[in-house]
């Protein structure tokens, strides 16, 4: 059976390689060829490429299960897995680009695999069933296509269901820097680096590979003054105006601009029609393709490898019935995938409400953060999250926890908020610092 695996980003790559491993021929297609050397590489097409990635320790659990050595090729190139005392893997830090320069390298090694350059301009159908695709005009015909081409992707969207989405009302900027003495860095707080709530926004340093990291400040995107931090001063000047941050450039020199995102939604897309068929038959989605969640929760390349992983499996057991292997496959996304969609759906509207002002609504069910940052007040409930938390139960194992969490804020407890300017205040600043006015530090 051949299969065609479009996109060589995490999703596609880790995907063909498994199944080539397993004795399937694979042939993955992506319009970039790959880095060149150790040139810095600027992936085609992909917005995100250079932003923080948080990479969560399912993300090691499922390297080490499908690829035997990733973890140690990752951690060789300089990344490094952070672990919890019980020795459970709770972050790989790590860059994207160095990410994919290992899984390329291990997919250029792969017998079964081939990799090739080229534009996917379509699936090509056979009647409503996929047979292949066209590069630059020319057949590629397949038993399997398997859409990684992620959320940018619209190979496979205008064939099959629109699906469910909703705004995740974050606009961000991030810059990447590096240490001057890697062995130097400023202050963390949580396994990623260092994570800030101020009052309006968020900021973040997030710990990378070799010395790196990458600073990001998100917010709602309502204030045009916010829009100007994509200029490199002004981004400076908001960061050195949160002293936690300050720290870390202090110590570090940046080595990209400063990369704006915006326009990113929570979404969901079903594979099977009303009646439970596919929609089209011999196409399966998978990572992006099927489901994206708020990029502050750092969760879509788990709930990709774990997408991946399933699939593998139940192309694994029927390997020459990809109709029924679509059928379970959407099956399971359902249930395991979904639930988090749904999940970040609540928590960005419930952030949004108290970022315009709100305060925590104790009529309502509370969004799964809130239940989460209660365990800051309530000590008991830190054991009973941590699972939530590494993604080793849906979010509705929070459910339980809901009346003591509510309790928590009833109490009149709030999440402490860090020094620095609030929404407002950060909003003047960079209108301050683009007009050339002295900004007070």
């Amino acid at each position: 059976m051949t299969t065609v695996v479009v996109g060589a980003g995490p999703t596609g790559l880790f995907t063909a390689i498994a199944l080539a491993r397993r004795g399937h021929d694979v042939l993955v297609i992506d319009r970039d060829p790959g880095p060149a050397g150790n040139l810095t590489w600027r992936r085609r097409g992909v917005m995100q490429f250079a932003h923080a990635h948080t990479f969560r320790g399912p993300v090691v659990d499922a390297l080490q299960a499908e690829i035997p050595g990733g973890v140690d090729l990752l951690v060789g190139a300089g990344a490094t897995v952070v672990r919890a005392d019980d020795g459970t893997a709770v972050a790989l830090r790590c860059r994207r680009e160095l990410f994919e320069r290992v899984l390329r390298a291990v997919a250029s090694r792969q017998h079964r695999l081939t990799m090739v350059t080229g534009h996917v301009d379509r699936v090509v159908l056979d009647g409503h069933r996929a047979v292949g695709v066209r590069v630059h005009g020319t057949r590629v015909s397949a038993d399997l296509v398997i859409d990684a081409s992620g959320r940018a992707g619209r190979m496979s969207r205008g064939v099959g269901h629109v699906g469910e989405s909703a705004p995740c009302g974050a606009a961000y900027v991030t810059r990447q820097y590096r240490l001057r003495d890697v062995t130097a860095g400023g202050p963390v707080n949580g396994p990623i680096g260092l994570s800030l709530s101020l009052s309006g926004y968020f900021a973040v340093a997030f710990v990378h590979d070799n010395g790196t990291f990458s600073i990001t400040i998100t917010h709602d995107g309502t204030d045009p003054r916010l829009r100007l931090l994509r200029h490199a001063a002004v981004h400076e000047a908001a960061v050195r105006a949160i002293p936690m941050l300050a720290e870390w450039i202090d110590r570090a020199e940046p080595i990209t601009p400063v990369l704006p995102g915006a326009g990113l939604h929570n979404s969901y897309r079903q594979q099977v029609d009303d009646n439970g068929r596919p929609m089209v038959p011999g196409l399966i989605a998978v990572g992006d393709s099927v489901c994206t969640t708020t990029p502050l929760a750092g969760r879509g390349v788990t709930l990709a490898f774990r997408q991946a992983q399933a699939l593998v499996e139940l192309l694994h057991r029927r390997p020459r019935d990809p109709v029924t292997v679509a059928v379970q496959f959407d099956a399971w996304c359902r249930d395991h995938v979904r639930p988090w969609f749904l999940d970040h759906v609540h928590c960005d509207g419930e952030r949004l409400r108290r970022w315009a002002g709100g305060d925590i609504d104790l009529r309502r069910r509370l969004p799964s953060d809130l239940v989460v940052a209660a365990a800051g007040a309530d000590a008991s409930l830190r054991a009973e999250v941590a699972a939530y938390e590494r993604m080793q139960a849906l979010p509705s194992d929070l459910d339980r926890l809901q009346q003591r969490a509510l309790a928590v804020y009833a109490s009149g407890w709030r999440p402490p908020l860090a020094a620095g300017p609030t929404r407002a205040e950060l909003g003047e600043l960079c209108a301050q610092c683009a007009t050339g006015q002295p900004v007070p530090l």
